[in-house]
């Protein structure tokens, strides 16, 4: 591919001329007698190659893997692969954006970058857009644990009902699974030690796909009568008239809800946060080695994601609800199988929320101790504060649904589309590549995209809050 030109054979295979170039004058001097500044950590990076694709592939996979069917059975098999695909493609060329604008300055920090590319304001604009995106990220698993964690354990107890116990408050279990689990993980110093954590969670999440592709083989379409819910997910669909084929296999299709696959699936692709702070911590990082890592990383969560869409979507068809696990629930709440894949889901969620904490934890650093070197106090405190704020956020707030819809519709084209199209228009320098150089008009309509999809996507949220709209199977 023509982003991934191979010029030269030296150590740092893989760059181009540019790259090259940048690689071996990013740890000189700005000025004489100063040494570089070391951003994000002050050690060589020790994450292995392998650890190091665990931890972006975390990244990566949230929960949004549970909206895919749905947003599957609103544009059908073909179409649905196809915008996967592309938000695949654009992805791993935004982190090849990303990749060349940190190696032009030696920066590593998605702040800093901001920082070079527009001073102080481009740097808190950058900060506060990925802080706002991952608080909105971990609150949607926090709420996940929230909703599904009382019933896994209601169920592992054989009881058919909430009976009001504490240990079935959603809200006192996620005080305890955060500071039990969740805290001590977010205070490690080091993410890369979070790969073991990021291994394990993605194993939960296979167990996870390899369920969904089981259960399709064993679940009848329509579902039995007895199951309430499906009543009412078959008198949804046929407000919408389109109950003829409701279990049939739909090629292409549009209706109301296809406006919002797009940002389930942009969503579902961010971890541009995680990028950089992840090629500090490579070991013999360079820029071939970390696109490799994103290129890899990003090949497995777009067979998972088609995978787990593609089976949950053929399992109930139209029936499917915007929450793959809640329309398990109907074929039989006190399933093992079942129980099994939510107690996995959860574990993955929870095990996620420290590797997405830490870029937080990064911005608010670089905002307000810019030049001040690590110190524990800091490092624990703020950790803290953000799962605290989480957490009143999840329990007083009842319903994520439009507030994840906005976020995800800014934050998410932000960081895919606008953000690394600029950066690199502002950073790489004009007599290394001119303004109107094929790489620059590239990364400016990029960035241009992404102020579409930005415009289209809240234009199409606050069409459905103004019509008063919803969607089926609610949300997270």
């Amino acid at each position: 591919m023509e982003l991934q030109k191979i010029n030269g054979h030296s150590r740092d295979d893989g760059f181009d001329g540019l790259d090259a170039l940048a690689e071996h004058e990013e740890f000189l001097p700005h000025k004489t007698g100063v040494k570089k500044e070391m951003h994000f950590t002050d050690f060589e990076g020790k994450t292995s190659f392998g650890m190091s694709i665990f931890n972006l592939s975390n990244a990566i996979m949230g929960s949004g893997i549970l909206g895919l069917a749905f947003a599957m059975s609103n544009t059908g098999i073909i179409l649905f692969l196809i915008l996967l695909f592309f938000i695949a493609v654009l992805s791993a060329y935004s982190i090849h954006l990303l990749l060349r604008s940190a190696g032009v300055v030696g920066i590593r920090a998605y702040e800093q970058l901001g920082n070079r590319a527009f001073g102080p304001p481009g740097k808190m604009l950058a900060a506060c857009i990925i802080t706002v995106h991952n608080i909105g990220a971990m609150s949607s698993y926090l709420f996940i644990v929230k909703s599904e964690l009382p019933l896994v354990i209601q169920a592992f107890l054989g009881k058919h009902e909430n009976t009001g116990e504490w240990f079935l408050n959603g809200n006192f279990l996620i005080i305890i699974v955060s500071a039990l689990i969740i805290l001590p993980l977010a205070l490690m110093k080091q993410l890369g030690y979070l790969g073991y954590t990021s291994g394990f969670s993605l194993s939960c999440m296979v167990f996870f796909l390899i369920s969904v592709i089981y259960k399709k083989f064993n679940i009848p379409c329509p579902l039995d009568d007895e199951h309430d819910n499906t009543t009412h997910i078959l008198d949804h669909y046929n407000e919408h008239n389109i109950t003829d084929d409701f279990c049939e296999a739909k090629m292409f299709t549009m209706n109301s809800q296809t406006a919002y696959t797009i940002p389930i699936l942009a969503f579902a692709f961010v971890c541009h946060p995680e990028v950089l702070p992840i090629y500090t911590e490579l070991r013999d990082a360079t820029k071939k080695r970390m696109q490799t890592v994103a290129n890899i990383s990003i090949l497995a969560m777009f067979v998972m994601y088609l995978l787990t869409a593609l089976f949950g979507y053929l399992t109930f068809y139209g029936a499917v609800e915007s929450e793959l696990l809640h329309t398990y629930s109907r074929v039989d709440p006190l399933d093992v199988l079942v129980l099994c894949v939510r107690l996995a889901v959860l574990v993955a969620v929870t095990l996620t929320v420290p590797v997405v904490l830490f870029p937080i934890r990064r911005a608010l650093l670089q905002i307000l101790f810019p030049e001040k070197p690590f110190h524990w106090a800091r490092h624990i405190i703020i950790a803290f504060c953000l799962i605290f704020i989480v957490n009143i956020l999840v329990i007083f707030v009842p319903s994520i649904r439009d507030i994840f819809g906005l976020i995800g519709a800014t934050s998410a084209p932000s960081l895919i589309f606008i953000l690394p199209g600029i950066f690199y228009v502002r950073i790489v320098p004009e007599d290394q590549e001119p303004m109107k150089s094929r790489p620059k008009i590239q990364a400016a309509c990029f960035a241009a995209l992404g102020f579409v999809f930005m415009v289209m996507s809240l234009s199409f949220i606050i069409i459905d809050w103004v019509t008063g709209e919803s969607r089926s199977g609610g949300g997270h």
